[in-house]
């Protein structure tokens, strides 16, 4: 991967990006979002929810803007398939563009979800020009392995953290092929991972958030790890957090060992 620590080409893309993206999740307001763009962050989820970030980039002018990888899609509805085109339209609408970078199928669970349909109109949009890589989300890592290996999706954007490590074995050793770019997300396994496990021993640190990002980037199967501050001040502790580098092989078994403990509790829970 033609990359350091912060900064990377998306697969096969072609896209130049810093490998922490941003998402409005949280809605973190307009000033976190100007913060991002100032610390050079360039890979930005947007769906149609999250109007901070759409307002702020359509804002932007022409030159700022071309170095952006802007990500946005259509969920899955499972019993039935939204209108992908008609979903794509509304987002270039939202973002005042006649072409985005990346356009996602998102939450897929099952095979049987990628009708030909799908397949067909997501590479249409491709050859028309209105985006430039097309790729999905999902859960199901046996699904994003076989994809990747086939090659049709330039992006897959999959669950990776310490306490799901399952792409190491699913999905990574499928890439090579034909080089997707990798987006992940849920980096601190929905806050879990910033809590103190039950049963652990109380004199034992908890990781950070900015302790998760760099467990997944200091994987350098990973392109991109999706963030999704609250505020300035979460953002800020993020990109601090990116200056240390890649996880010392300590501190990598040290996280590996509290996602253990946390996915066990989920596993019991669940």
């Amino acid at each position: 991967m033609d990359s350091d620590f912060t900064h990377t080409t998306l697969g096969r893309t072609g896209f130049k990006v810093h490998r922490l993206g941003f998402s409005a999740t949280y809605r973190p307001g307009k000033q976190t979002v100007h913060r991002a763009l100032d610390a050079g962050l360039n890979y930005f989820f947007c769906y149609g929810f999250d109007t901070q970030v759409t307002r702020v980039l359509r804002d932007l002018p022409i030159s700022q803007r071309d170095g952006l990888t802007i990500a946005t899609g259509a969920y899955n509805l499972i019993l039935g398939h939204p209108n992908l085109r008609r979903t794509l339209e509304k987002r270039l609408r939202q973002l005042r563009t006649d072409c985005v970078a990346v356009f996602l199928f998102l939450g897929v669970m099952k095979e049987k979800e990628l009708t030909d349909h799908v397949r067909e109109e997501m590479v249409r949009f491709r050859e028309e020009g209105k985006v430039r890589a097309i790729g999905l989300s999902t859960h199901n890592r046996k699904l994003a392995g076989k994809l990747a290996s086939e090659g049709l999706f330039d992006i897959l954007m999959m669950r990776y953290n310490a306490a799901h490590r399952g792409a190491e074995q699913d999905i990574f050793p499928y890439l090579a092929d034909h080089n997707p770019g990798v987006v992940s997300y849920t980096a601190t396994r929905w806050k879990y991972l910033l809590r103190r496990p039950k049963g652990w021993p109380k004199d034992c640190r908890i990781p950070t958030a900015g302790e998760c990002y760099r467990f997944v980037l200091s994987n350098p199967h990973v392109h991109v790890c999706m963030t999704a501050p609250s505020n300035v001040k979460q953002l800020e502790e993020n990109l601090a957090a990116m200056g240390d580098g890649p996880l010392s092989e300590e501190d990598h078994a040290y996280l590996c060992k509290v996602g253990d403990a946390v996915h066990h509790k989920k596993k019991l829970l669940g």
